[in-house]
């Protein structure tokens, strides 16, 4: 028997990698967290890229949420995650501090030091020093989340966002990372997919993984809940050839400009699904599949996206329904809506 999941939060992610304009992206991105809440997912995560429309298509992730906290009322609202080297601090203090407001307090935070380097040279940073810029900035912002003086003593944070901190995720894809983000007591996000070491290139996800989480709950202090979110490339479709066609479509255009470590453009299909971590098939399969990731049940939030597979919206839409009313309830996971919700979000 499948071992119950029902302890799993369940929520979406995106990068905005529709092919088509920023307009169109931004207006998929919003319609998919909206279909999201309807369906119950738990939370909606976007992340943030600068420059490189092929990296992620979302400079200014705070000004889409904040839209998007008009047209929701329940479904939290991440971020997975903010380059904090490339911000200034208190910018990014202000700036969650009045979407929590604004969201009536929906705010999820994840904070990353950035992977592009070019990023940094644009920024007049080094990205040698992208870990004491994060260290330092992250400083900032939470004495500001604190109510801390801010260079001088008539200066605070407004609006005070003192609960703020307490929903901190940040990303690592190392052990030593991991235990110093349990150290700090923030939220642990794990990666969709990382660099497998060259003397076990068959591991999988969450082989790789485990020593982040055994890392991270034997530094998280006394009393603190852990926070683990498991990011899962994740597309179910209603049949065979159309989830082996946009998979095929889609893996391999990543393949060939180099998108994932290690992936062979010219591999078959099935070895370009194992190497790229993706979780693919009809509901009966993806749940088979996410059965067996042992991540899953030591993970509080299940984050599931559709990159790099990237169907078409109408597909991610689809995807997500089938998620929701398919697999969830063969893993136990609950999504907090009703059959009558489900029905009326179809």
């Amino acid at each position: 028997m499948t071992e119950s999941l029902s302890h799993l939060r369940l929520g979406v992610f995106t990068r905005l990698l529709d092919e088509t304009s920023p307009r169109e992206r931004y207006r998929n991105a919003t319609e998919q967290i909206v279909a999201a809440e309807r369906l119950g997912y738990h939370s909606a995560w976007v992340a943030q890229h600068h420059f490189h429309a092929l990296e992620g298509g979302l400079p200014a992730p705070a000004v889409l949420l904040a839209s998007v906290a008009s047209l929701t009322s329940r479904i939290r609202l991440g971020f997975g995650v903010i380059t904090l080297p490339l911000e200034h601090p208190l910018r990014v203090a202000e700036d969650l501090a009045v979407l929590d407001e604004i969201s009536g307090g929906r705010v999820e935070v994840g904070f990353g030091t950035g992977g592009t380097p070019s990023s940094f040279r644009a920024f007049g940073f080094d990205p040698a020093d992208r870990r004491q810029i994060y260290a330092d900035h992250i400083a900032v912002v939470t004495d500001a989340w604190a109510g801390r003086d801010i260079a001088d003593p008539e200066n605070q944070l407004y609006p005070p966002a003192p609960t703020l901190a307490a929903r901190r995720w940040e990303a690592t894809f190392s052990a030593e990372g991991a235990a110093r983000i349990g150290a700090a007591g923030s939220g642990l996000m794990l990666s969709r997919s990382q660099p497998r070491p060259d003397a076990t290139p068959d591991i999988t996800i969450w082989e790789q993984q485990e020593p982040l989480v055994d890392a991270y709950l034997a530094a998280l202090p006394t009393g603190v809940e852990p926070r683990i979110a498991a990011s899962r490339t994740v597309f179910v479709a209603d049949d065979e050839p159309t989830w082996r066609r946009e998979a095929d479509r889609g893996l391999r255009s990543v393949a060939v400009r180099g998108g994932l470590w290690g992936l062979d453009p010219d591999a078959d299909l099935e070895v370009l699904v194992e190497r790229s971590n993706s979780v693919v098939g009809t509901s009966e399969q993806v749940a088979e599949q996410l059965a067996r990731d042992t991540i899953l049940t030591r993970a509080t939030d299940l984050l599931v996206q559709v990159h790099s597979v990237d169907p078409v919206h109408e597909l991610v839409l689809r995807s997500h329904e089938l998620l929701a009313r398919e697999v969830a309830p063969v893993l136990g996971l609950s999504t907090g809506s009703t059959t009558t919700e489900l029905e009326a979000a179809r």
